[in-house]
């Protein structure tokens, strides 16, 4: 059977729920309440075990933290000994519009916090994360507030579609692998 570690990255909190920066947490939600899981608590992170298609996915949302993400992303890794390309890590994105989701087997953390210290734990950027644009609509130096700003309402319609999408991009990414995947979703537009 083969396993995958999804890590959607987010901050613990009632603050931070529906914010543009846990947007991870959110899809990582979607995908284990649509498989009939629920989420408990493990080391450095709340976890769900989902089984589909013969395959098993540890879902978790680590709670040290965005900033400290490596930690939890390193020990889950290593204690279900999962192989870094079997991994799925999903992230907000400042640099792609709201219309936008981007799958990519590597790349660098773009000056993502939480990839960032993935990133220094791992010590490499080869590992597959999925990009979930949330635009970049804020004045010169708000960028901070702007990714803890809640969705305005009128964003909600693509969210919804967006992390409808980002479930089957979890689904598919474990069946026909991520150069399939990355051929559909990479050219979507959500509007």
């Amino acid at each position: 059977m083969s396993k995958f570690l999804i890590i959607g990255l987010g901050n613990i909190g009632l603050e931070f729920e529906n914010t543009r920066h846990n947007i991870g947490f959110d899809v990582a939600t979607a995908f284990v309440q649509k498989h009939g899981g629920n989420f408990i608590p493990g080391r450095f992170v709340n976890v769900s075990e989902i089984k589909w298609k013969g395959k098993t996915f540890i879902v978790i949302k680590p709670t040290t933290y965005m900033n400290l993400s490596g930690k939890a992303f390193s020990f889950w890794v290593q204690k279900e000994k999962i192989k870094l390309e079997n991994s799925l890590t999903i992230v907000d994105d400042l640099a792609l519009p709201l219309s936008k989701l981007r799958l990519r087997a590597s790349g660098s953390d773009a000056g993502h916090n939480g990839l960032k210290d993935i990133q220094f734990f791992m010590n490499t950027d080869a590992y597959p994360k999925l990009r979930f644009g949330i635009g970049n609509h804020f004045p010169k130096g708000r960028q901070a507030d702007f990714v803890l700003s809640k969705w305005l309402p009128s964003e909600l319609p693509i969210i919804e579609k967006k992390i409808e999408a980002s479930i089957k991009v979890i689904e598919d990414f474990s069946t026909i692998g991520i150069s399939a995947t990355m051929n559909w979703v990479n050219k979507m537009e959500f509007l």
